[in-house]
């Protein structure tokens, strides 16, 4: 196996979903020539300056994450103004990138490769 790359995204001033889509799609490969869907990426990406994210006042108040237990009455929800009140911005970071990986083995491990700071 060839040794790891390092990618670093500077989250200064951007939007959420664009750090996280980026994010995404340099864990999932698709930045390199060689890219195969059943394989895990060499790489690992650091997100800095999260702090600095521009997350808008409405967009903290509206999205909504869903989550259910399997119980009657075991759904869950919270607000991503919650969710950076109670766990930090990293967190709703983890989150958005979790979810635009593709929903598969390979997505756990994916996640390792994601660091935050």
């Amino acid at each position: 196996m060839a040794e790891k790359r390092q990618h670093t995204i500077d989250a200064a001033g951007k939007r959420l979903g664009r750090v996280a889509s980026e994010a995404a799609h340099i864990l999932l490969g698709k930045d390199t020539t060689d890219f195969t869907k059943n394989t895990i990426a060499g790489v690992t990406v650091t997100v800095t300056n999260a702090d600095g994210l521009d997350i808008s006042e409405k967009k903290a108040r509206t999205k909504v994450y869903d989550r259910y237990s399997g119980f009657h009455g075991g759904r869950k929800e919270e607000t991503l103004e919650e969710v950076i009140e109670k766990k930090g911005i990293a967190e709703a970071i983890k989150r958005a990138v979790y979810n635009m990986l593709p929903g598969n083995r390979l997505r756990n491990e994916r996640m390792k490769n994601l660091i935050i700071k």
